[in-house]
């Protein structure tokens, strides 16, 4: 069932939109920004399925019709705009909301587009929906879901409220996947502090089998890549294959691991670091590694990412990676 109280941390995006519905001072144009994990699309369904209710509550009562057809994704007044190819186009904007949203809602009080991916959108895309959110009828509400807001035109943040979503508590985290997942209090802070305050990442390291693994491979990786060989990176290359399917899992505890080598260049305090029972191996590369060299292996990481999300193929994407990753460790 759809609920605020499935929302976890948050208060104060809670309390807002709670506000809103209570006071009828909801807004015709949202952006919910956060990293992919973060929980913007539950923020959106529950927001929109409360708005929605026949019970006109601050909350979804999830027993109503309308609210057993947002929680289906089959409401007909709830829609969730697609794509097909990389970016968002013209034409999807077009199609799905401008030439939709003068039709009066079919059974709801109100007509909601949700734009996943919405800093997606090409600069044309995003005039044209600019048109619609300039004046739109009463009963529409536009909500964009966006990792990055800097890629949105500045007209459209201006017409929008803006809602950033920040890291949750290692403790709230730690709480949620105990209770709601059954994950013993060991992992479940393990996977807390990892995840770095992305509930999405804690839930899947929580519930991966081979999360332990995972980190125990990529960090066996990081820690002698400087003394390897071109065959032995290539043996690397074929490990990381085998987790291919969760090889943002592999760059994310990679991040992990230069964020903590530039910690302790900066700070020199070992109780900073996330991996503090691999405080040798850190202190030596801070100490081998430039500022320069490490800003080049993180954008590394961010550019296999990107290669990887845009189907190139795996093993070139990440020979790549490891090539920076090594010809910056001794800089």
């Amino acid at each position: 069932m759809l609920d605020f109280s499935d929302i976890i941390g948050r208060e104060e995006i809670k309390e807002h939109l709670r506000t809103a519905i209570l006071q009828n001072k909801v807004s015709h144009a949202y952006i919910i920004q956060g990293e992919h994990g973060s929980g913007k699309r539950l923020i959106a369904n529950v927001f929109s399925a409360a708005l929605q209710c026949e019970e006109q509550g601050i909350n979804p009562c999830g027993m109503c019709r309308s609210c057993h057809q947002a929680e289906t994704n089959n409401h007909p007044d709830i829609v969730w705009v697609t794509h097909e190819k990389l970016s968002i186009g013209v034409d999807d904007i077009r199609e799905q909301i401008n030439n939709d949203i003068g039709v009066k809602p079919y059974s709801g009080p109100r007509k909601i587009y949700i734009i996943g991916d919405a800093d997606k959108m090409t600069e044309q895309a995003q005039n044209a929906l600019l048109k619609t959110i300039e004046e739109p009828p009463e009963y529409a509400v536009v909500i964009l879901l966006a990792e990055n807001v800097n890629r949105l035109l500045s007209t459209i943040l201006s017409r929008c409220v803006v809602l950033n979503l920040k890291p949750v508590s290692e403790e709230e985290i730690g709480d949620y996947l105990t209770k709601h997942y059954g994950i013993p209090d060991y992992a479940a802070r393990m996977a807390a502090q990892f995840s770095q305050g992305n509930v999405g990442k804690a839930i899947r390291y929580g519930t991966s089998g081979d999360f332990d693994k995972i980190k125990e491979d990529t960090l066996h990786l990081l820690k002698y890549i400087d003394d390897m060989e071109v065959h032995e990176i290539v043996e690397a290359i074929r490990k990381l294959s085998e987790y291919k399917h969760k090889i943002s899992d592999c760059i994310d505890f990679m991040q992990l691991w230069y964020r903590d080598i530039l910690m302790y260049k900066v700070t020199k305090d070992p109780d900073k670091l996330l991996f503090k029972e691999e405080f040798r191996f850190l202190a030596d590369q801070a100490k081998k590694r430039s500022y320069e060299g490490l800003e080049n292996i993180i954008k590394a990481m961010d550019k296999a990412r990107l290669r990887l999300s845009a189907n190139v193929n795996f093993d070139i994407a990440i020979e790549l990676m490891l090539l920076t990753i090594k010809e910056c460790g001794n800089d």
